[in-house]
């Protein structure tokens, strides 16, 4: 697990120190940088910062050359197969001087070329210099576990794991994207390629790129595929409950190989339940196990968190080394560091805690295995039930909807802070979307700010520029990739492009990265998601609305019953408490009339609207204003 950067025709040397500088907290294990002047006379620099994992001797240093110096590497990530990759690879007469799964990589790329990627099982970025053909080759894993920036402009190009890294680079241009900021105010995040800075771009997942002669051709070499909703399933659903469970147990065995301590997260959910069950079929040894747990203060009203007596018991019951963190932050210091490590304004709240419990895990281990991906993969949210209740909701007359239900639901005040405030939301969302067709319902449900509302806060000069963009074409794409697919299928496929991409894997990286913690995510090995694509049916994904049905029975042998009857609650944070109490002077500094109109990209009068509603209850605006701040504070860190 590291952290790479390179460029070609960018850097002095000392640049490409400060590139990898930057990264220190990725790796603080090793680091090194590589130059060298071309046959064509291009200058090309490799640089990476190591957290060593498998061979934590220096015969892992970075960057690696091959033996006759023509191909040099550096990568990020873990190759879980790549014990049988080398054997293959020695049968070919390949020599190896370490036992770390970087120089693995190498040898398969010298062996096979660009189609290396597809052999890899794992989470990576890769880049290669290759001397002979004289090009670079980069490559991201599959599911995008994994980030890869890159930016390039007048013959010169840069990549890295952060986007901070590119800062140092002489020329480097700090602007806002205005079409990503369209997307950023849309749904929390901007999805994949664009990021919110002008010129900078994310290698989509499952993608490899060649940069030769100053050009860059990305290639798709794997995406997830679903078969045509009119698909007969041959399997039963014993056959497939006991599968699912073996192949799970496998995964989960691969993803624990590990040089150095290894542990996992551990709520009292379906998802990391399931990988702890997995865990102890491998290992006699005690499993560390990390629970994130809130004050009192905090978990009153709507915030929605696991029990963690739940997790404590099934901790107990696998006879776990267990550790229950309590979170108690100074968010005023810590949400600007935080915005920093992130690169990208994702505007999620979670990523305060996901840092802070990645934080005190690194004391006893330096691997976690995540649930990240379960419910993309199984249909594990909310959204995928509304659509069943939604086709029950269009079943009532239209005029009954229009004129009696909406506006009563609409009415209801937001309840901010107390138990209520959630069903309010959730109702006041299927009156919003549940008339509408169903990938616009679904798209709507994604979204945090309306066109309208987001069009309401632009100035006339924002509107000008970004207001034409459509935020949704990115989903709609990919509801094309797999419109002959069950719908329940195609919101999965959706998600895992774009919701768990952009948003999920990103937090995960960059809050274990910035405790200099590896999260790895067995959900996401793509053979296995391949698997439950093409064999599991979507009525056993979603049956008699009950989430992850075919998950829970495959556990149920080696689970708690209280763990497979969990309601499910997602990673979240006191946001209406923090603003309220902790964050309410920074709210009001950083989204004063003043500030507003000093960066001039909205309207101050419907800012300030939104925080007034907000703090006298008349109004739920908490992510939006979560949204607006963590914005001003990304500007602070990254542009001005």
């Amino acid at each position: 697990m590291c952290g790479i950067t390179g460029s070609i025709n960018w850097q002095a040397d000392t640049v490409l120190d400060a590139m990898v500088e930057a990264q220190r907290h990725r790796g603080p294990d090793d680091g090194g940088t590589w130059l060298t002047t071309t046959a064509t006379g291009e200058r090309v620099g490799l640089g990476s910062r190591r957290l060593a994992i498998l061979d934590i001797s220096t015969a892992g240093h970075m960057p690696m050359s091959s033996a006759d110096g023509q191909q040099t590497i550096v990568f990020n990530g873990e190759i879980y197969n790549y014990r049988e990759l080398r054997q293959e690879l020695e049968s070919c007469g390949h020599q190896f001087h370490s036992d770390c799964d970087t120089e693995v990589v190498l040898h398969m790329y010298l062996e096979f070329g660009t189609d290396c990627v597809k052999r890899l099982n794992g989470m990576f970025a890769i880049a290669i210099w290759d001397e002979v053909e004289q090009q670079l080759f980069l490559a991201r894993d599959h599911f995008g576990i994994k980030p890869l920036y890159y930016t390039l402009a007048n013959g010169q190009f840069a990549f890295a794991s952060e986007i901070k890294s590119f800062l140092p680079l002489p020329g480097f241009r700090k602007a806002i994207n205005r079409e990503a900021l369209h997307q950023y105010l849309t749904f929390l995040w901007v999805p994949d390629p664009l990021t919110l800075f002008d010129g900078v771009l994310k290698m989509p997942p499952g993608h490899f790129g060649l940069y030769k002669s100053g050009q860059l051709t990305l290639t798709s070499y794997w995406d997830l595929q679903f078969p045509p909703a009119d698909h007969h399933f041959e399997q039963s659903e014993a056959a497939l409950t006991d599968e699912v469970r073996e192949r799970f147990s496998a995964v989960v065995k691969s993803q624990m190989v590990s040089d150095v301590p290894l542990g996992a997260f551990l709520s009292a959910g379906l998802d990391s339940s399931s990988i702890l069950a997995c865990m102890k079929q491998h290992t006699s040894e005690p499993i560390r196990t990390f629970t994130v747990a809130f004050p009192e203060k905090y978990t009153k009203g709507d915030v929605r968190l696991d029990d963690t007596t739940v997790a404590a018991r099934t901790a107990a019951s696998f006879g776990c080394i267990h550790s229950e963190i309590m979170v108690e932050p100074n968010v005023v210091d810590l949400l600007p560091h935080l915005i920093w490590h992130m690169d990208e304004p994702v505007s999620d709240p979670a990523i305060i805690t996901a840092y802070l419990v990645n934080r005190e895990a690194r004391q006893d281990v330096t691997v976690l295995l995540s649930g990240v991906g379960g419910d993309e993969l199984f249909g594990g949210y909310r959204k995928y039930q509304a659509h069943e209740l939604a086709k029950r909701y269009q079943k009532i007359p239209a005029p009954l909807r229009k004129h009696l239900i909406e506006p009563a639901i609409n009415a209801l005040p937001p309840l901010s802070g107390s138990a209520l405030k959630s069903h309010i939301r959730l109702a006041k969302k299927m009156v919003r979307s549940g008339s509408m067709e169903p990938r616009e319902r679904f798209i709507t449900d994604s979204v945090y700010m309306s066109e309208q509302l987001v069009h309401s806060l632009y100035t006339e000069e924002t509107q000008a520029l970004c207001g034409q963009s459509a935020p949704q074409l990115r989903h709609m794409e990919y509801f094309d990739n797999v419109q002959d697919a069950d719908f329940l299928n195609q919101m999965l496929y959706v998600d895992t492009k774009a919701f768990m991409n952009s948003l999920n894997l990103t937090y995960n990286d960059k809050m274990s990265m910035a405790s200099s913690v590896e999260v790895r995510v067995p959900f996401l090995d793509w053979e296995f998601a391949d698997w439950v694509a093409q064999e599991v049916p979507p009525n056993l994904k979603i049956k008699g609305g009950t989430t992850k049905h075919i998950l829970r029975e495959a556990m149920r042998p080696w689970l708690p019953a209280e763990v497979l009857t969990q309601k499910k609650a997602g990673f979240f944070a006191p946001i209406d408490h923090w603003l309220a109490n902790d964050l309410s002077d920074m709210v009001n500094d950083l989204l004063s009339v003043a500030q507003v109109e000093h960066r001039g990209l909205f309207r101050a009068e419907q800012v300030s609207r939104m925080v007034q509603e907000q703090q006298t209850g008349k109004h739920d605006w908490s992510m939006q204003i979560w949204q607006l701040l963590t914005l001003e504070l990304w500007m602070q860190a990254f542009l001005d």
